[in-house]
């Protein structure tokens, strides 16, 4: 059968070199966004890909960053019939930072090396990795039949690892040029590495401070002690009672009224469990009444980040002038996130801690939340897809726990979103050692191969978009 075909010569690409050749020469360029030097490689990491998408028909365009802080994006089109319905596909080249100095066993972050099935290298994860997945998938359905049956347009950006710098901008810019009926693309890990897993969104992300700043400079503890106020003990108070000992939230403004039943059935069959890197889970912490997968894929998370007072590499005998404290929420769809501010300010305001400031730092991180529910149409054909080339049932999450700026796609250009992870929990990904499973690799691109064939041969259900564009004048 041709869509067997395509789906071999996609997997063939892990076993002739191919898959290794193309990410070996991206992980090379060291696309460090947090660093401002490695600009020039990140438009040549664009330059290079745009080159090779070329050869699949695509005409790319690199364009700038609206905002100082952010890197270049490219956007490049392989148009068959403007008529014919669009598929895009994203991804990020830009990287975290190397740490060079800090891989083991003589590997380097901008070197591929491969041990046993761990490909290793910055960026073989996340995300060179992924999309290179995708583009080899698309050549092998086009090595096998010359037209796909629907546009791509492939967009790939350099500020993901600063927080997607100048992407809201940037797609509202380029509305027309980026607008499509789906978007199908891959980052992150599965679930469970031996289950392919589809992801419909993610949570959001809303990152505040919280600082009490009571005066000017220390003062001595054992003549001041217990006649002045301390700010830490009372920022350590005031975040306390935002979230309780066993992690419980109890400013309820900021949690859904209930987990939806659709999510629900969703998550009912999933065990979220230690990894074999990871730390042990706390079944005691978080929502009581929540199972660990409704914790974390359908429910807020309230974290603290860090917290300082005072000087805490070197004390010294003094009640400290001022306290901060930087905390995270992680939020789903069903609340909304223009209350958090109002909300946390009332409730500090009403247990007396009016001398604690509310700082809002979501300038520095846009995400917002978004999910596909896991019975929408276009969910239910990926599903069916992936279970026709793999022989497994995937795991369907409503949304991933983590954060990745699908709101610029599914909210702000209005297309249902699927996400494929090629990875898994243990890659190391913003660390030393960051690897790629070579078993997962080519099941990923077996995977692809697959929905972009189906997407010109079996396409689900027709989007709001396509309807528009068909509906009688």
């Amino acid at each position: 059968m041709p869509r067997t075909r395509a789906i071999r010569i996609a997997q063939s690409y892990c076993t002739d070199g191919r898959f290794l050749h193309d990410l070996a020469r991206r992980v090379a360029i060291p696309t460090e966004s947090q660093n401002r030097d490695r600009l020039p490689d990140c438009y040549r990491y664009l330059r290079e890909f745009e080159q090779d998408l070329a050869a699949l028909g695509f005409a790319g365009t690199i364009i700038d960053n609206p905002t100082a802080e952010g890197g270049p994006c490219l956007i490049a089109h392989r148009i068959e019939d403007p008529a014919l319905p669009t598929l895009l596909i994203y991804g990020h080249g830009d990287v975290v930072a190397g740490m060079e100095e800090r891989w083991t066993g003589g590997r380097t972050p901008w070197a591929l090396s491969v041990e046993g099935d761990r490909i290793y290298g910055r960026g073989t994860a996340d995300n060179k990795g992924q999309h290179t997945i995708a583009a080899l998938a698309l050549e092998a359905v086009l090595e096998v039949r010359p037209t796909l049956g629907y546009n791509v347009t492939f967009f790939i950006e350099t500020s993901e690892e600063t927080g997607s710098a100048g992407l809201h901008e940037l797609c509202a810019r380029h509305r027309d040029r980026l607008t499509a009926d789906w978007l199908i693309a891959s980052d992150g890990p599965r679930l469970d590495p031996r289950t392919p897993t589809l992801k419909g969104g993610t949570r959001g992300v809303y990152t505040f401070d919280l600082m009490c700043d009571l005066r000017e400079g220390a003062h001595h503890s054992g003549n001041w002690g217990g006649l002045i106020a301390n700010p830490a003990t009372i920022l350590c108070n005031a975040v306390a009672s935002l979230i309780s000992e066993r992690g419980h939230i109890r400013v309820r403004d900021v949690v859904p009224a209930q987990v939806p039943a659709a999510v629900t059935r969703a998550l009912q069959d999933i065990t979220v469990q230690k990894t074999a890197d990871g730390p042990d889970l706390d079944p005691w912490w978080g929502e009581p009444g929540l199972t660990p997968a409704q914790r974390v894929f359908g429910w807020t998370a309230l974290e603290i980040l860090a917290m300082t007072a005072g000087t805490p590499d070197l004390p010294v005998n003094a009640i400290p002038p001022q306290a901060w404290a930087r905390l995270q929420l992680r939020y789903t769809v069903d609340v909304d996130p223009d209350v958090f501010e109002p909300a946390i300010r009332a409730f500090l305001d009403a247990r007396g801690f009016g001398n604690v400031q509310f700082i809002n730092q979501t300038e520095h991180d846009k995400s917002g939340a978004t999910r596909l529910e896991p019975d929408h149409p276009m969910m239910v054909w990926a599903a069916a897809s992936v279970e026709r080339t793999t022989g497994k049932r995937p795991t369907i999450l409503p949304n991933a726990g983590g954060s990745l700026p699908n709101d610029c796609f599914a909210s702000l250009l209005g297309m249902p979103t699927i996400w494929v992870p090629h990875s898994y929990w243990g890659c190391n990904q913003h660390a030393p050692d960051e690897h790629l499973l070579m078993p997962l690799a080519a099941e990923g691109l077996g995977i692809m191969a697959g929905l972009f064939w189906d997407l010109g041969s079996t396409p689900p259900p027709a989007t709001p978009r396509q309807a528009r564009a068909t509906a009688p004048a």
